[in-house]
């Protein structure tokens, strides 16, 4: 292994988030201009708004598919090259129907990353600070959103400038191929491939002693000599739990109606009456909650339970959609109304950053096995990306058709649904090693399939 710094690896391990948070931000930015360039109707807009979506789920599948097979580091320097031609293609389009097959294109290495950097950042992180490192994933995502969205409010007065916006992530990717050539494989995927000196070799970097390095690589190989690998596995009893709480979180982080704002954040700002320019400064004002709030988020993300922030989180979601909801309800003065919409969707994002933004991702990344660790991220990424393009291909037809009270409604009902997930199902892993997380799960399934049995 080459000699980097344990922090190098951190960072790059995650960096593929700002390519992440770029792509699928910038088009909020730049859809306004792709509408005026090719006069698309609401539905063709959501298509090539939700196209990236849709690779995005080939992405997550075929690195779920092929990350237990052939490494994370791989898949992920292959995705930084597909990032790059998807940027270039994107930004050279002539018409909808290319810019939507290029962002297909880009958005297999979105997906690609979604699925494999998770799981690779919680494969090379100590349990004790595995939250806080897992974390970087997210907040390199929210630097991403917020690069993009001070890119779209520079260019916004150009006209014709959503090539430029689109084709700049390309800058991106060729830092992520730089970085990710010094990075070492997983050690938990070199020890399930025979691997084990090496292993010790990236874990001796990563880790404060050798009597820590010599029990987890024990703990990983006692786990890891019981277990076959494949999708088969992933259904079988003893991992069902494990599948259920990954799809259930990555399917429940998209269908609240994050994206909706992420995607559509000048969109939403204009149809409540400001300006362009004015609209284009509304998302930076978002992306800087982002950040903010996920850089306190990784302060406190290890100190305390899992379900608690994701329930604190969840519950304020619910009502920064169910306020200007009620209001509209209520017939308060539009201007009025205006404003409460854009804080409630401010007040939105900073409970959705702290919570459900970050460690869906984190959770994804613990609650698999090792033998499925990477399909299970894969499947679960894809059903995020799922409901991803969902909302990004239903929302401008809605928004055309509704109000955004009756919308907003709909997501609150969806985050108390959320908060029932968390409170029945989804199972602490706050501080605890990834083998000791795969006991239990097991455990759990068994203990159901007993029971079901009996009934």
């Amino acid at each position: 292994m080459s000699n980097v710094s344990s922090k190098f690896i951190f960072f790059f391990g995650s960096f593929a988030g700002i390519l992440f948070g770029y792509d699928i931000g910038i088009i909020a930015g730049a859809e306004g201009h792709i509408n005026h360039d090719f006069n698309l109707s609401p539905l063709w807009l959501g298509i090539v708004v939700s196209s990236l979506m849709g690779g995005a789920i080939i992405g997550s599948i075929l690195s779920g598919l092929l990350g237990d097979k052939f490494g994370r580091r791989k898949l992920i320097l292959i995705a930084s090259v597909i990032f790059f031609v998807g940027a270039i293609g994107s930004a050279v389009a002539p018409d909808e129907i290319f810019l939507t097959i290029a962002r297909v294109f880009l958005g297999t290495a979105v997906g690609t990353a979604s699925s494999l950097v998770p799981a690779y950042m919680s494969e090379i992180a100590p349990a004790n600070i595995r939250g806080k490192l897992s974390g970087l994933n997210q907040l390199m995502i929210v630097i991403g959103l917020l690069l993009s969205y001070i890119v779209a409010f520079i260019f916004e007065p150009i006209p014709n400038s959503w090539r430029l916006m689109l084709g700049s992530a390309g800058i991106f990717a060729i830092v992520l191929y730089i970085g990710m050539l010094k990075l070492p494989e997983s050690p938990r995927y070199l020890i399930k491939n025979g691997m084990a000196d090496k292993a010790r070799e990236v874990l001796a970097s990563l880790r404060h002693s050798k009597a820590e390095v010599d029990a987890e690589i024990s703990e990983i190989q006692d786990v890891a000599e019981h277990e076959e690998s494949g999708i088969g596995q992933l259904f079988h009893k003893k991992f069902r739990m494990a599948l259920i709480i990954g799809v259930g979180m990555a399917t429940f982080q998209q269908i609240q109606g994050a994206n909706s704002i992420v995607y559509y954040a000048t969109s939403i700002a204009r149809k409540v009456g400001l300006a362009p320019q004015v609209a284009a400064g509304f998302t930076v004002i978002v992306g800087v909650i982002f950040v903010v709030t996920t850089v306190i988020f990784l302060q406190f993300v290890d100190k305390y339970n899992r379900r608690t922030i994701l329930t604190i989180g969840g519950a304020g979601m619910a009502l920064s959609f169910f306020t200007p909801a009620i209001l509209e309800a209520l017939g308060t003065n539009e201007g009025v109304l205006n404003w409460v919409t854009l804080i409630a969707l401010c007040f939105f994002i900073l409970f959705y950053s702290f919570s459900w933004a970050p460690l869906t991702w984190i959770i994804v990344g613990e609650i698999f096995p090792l033998a499925v660790r990477g399909i299970g991220a894969g499947i679960s990424s894809a059903f995020n990306w799922t409901g991803s393009l969902a909302v990004g291909l239903v929302f401008p037809v809605l928004a055309a058709k509704f109000s955004l009270g009756i919308i907003f409604s709909a997501f609150g009902i969806i985050c108390v649904l959320g908060l029932l997930f968390i409170r029945f199902v989804v199972v602490e892993t706050k501080g605890r090693s990834l083998e000791q997380i795969e006991t239990e799960m097991a455990a759990r399934s068994a203990k159901k399939s007993a029971e079901a049995a009996r009934v």
